[in-house]
């Protein structure tokens, strides 16, 4: 299936799961993140192959390969007073895992269910998760292909679900992510 009919159809899902209220028309407009993870070079960064960092203010996740190159992908990441820096590890990798809402989620969505099963299309977190040491935030995937490039989450890292498919096969659980701004 192309690229192009993926979207379209991904659209009519969201639509006919959760009307026009929640995403308005916006969640039809292609989005200008394409799942595309490309080879940059990374000249003066002194990571370990393996590593993942996050620059939150390019909204780019990338995975160091060697001292001068990484895989570069796009990301969603927290919105304003929801963003975070720091360093952290992975602890887990999930594919198609289950969502609970945070506290400050069901704050803001007191509707929302207190579990969203895998899978479903409804469920933010695509469908693969690598989840970040302190069990706050997590690097997914996305049922919003729209939101990633944007300041979108409460402090994940949102990406594309073929990009979080190809990050998944590329880092083991223990990797390292540093999160800047």
């Amino acid at each position: 299936m192309s690229t192009r009919i993926a979207v379209a159809v991904a659209a009519t899902l969201r639509l006919g799961v959760f009307g026009l209220g929640v995403f308005g028309l916006g969640a039809l407009m292609p989005t200008a993140a394409e799942a595309r993870p490309e080879i940059v070079d990374m000249p003066g960064d002194h990571y370990s192959p393996g590593t993942i960092v996050v620059r939150t203010g390019e909204r780019r996740l990338y995975l160091i390969l060697d001292s001068g190159h990484a895989m570069r992908y796009p990301v969603g990441v927290g919105k304003a007073g929801k963003q975070w820096a720091g360093t952290t590890q992975i602890d887990g990798k999930y594919r198609y895992p289950a969502w609970s809402p945070p506290a400050e989620v069901k704050r803001d969505r007191p509707s929302m269910p207190d579990v969203i099963p895998g899978g479903s299309p409804r469920n933010p977190m695509g469908v693969a998760a690598l989840t970040l040491a302190g069990g706050q935030y997590a690097i997914h995937g996305t049922n919003v292909p729209g939101s990633v490039g944007g300041f979108v989450s409460y402090g994940c890292i949102r990406m594309l679900n073929d990009d979080i498919t190809d990050l998944y096969s590329r880092v083991p659980v223990g990797a390292t992510v540093v999160v800047t701004r």
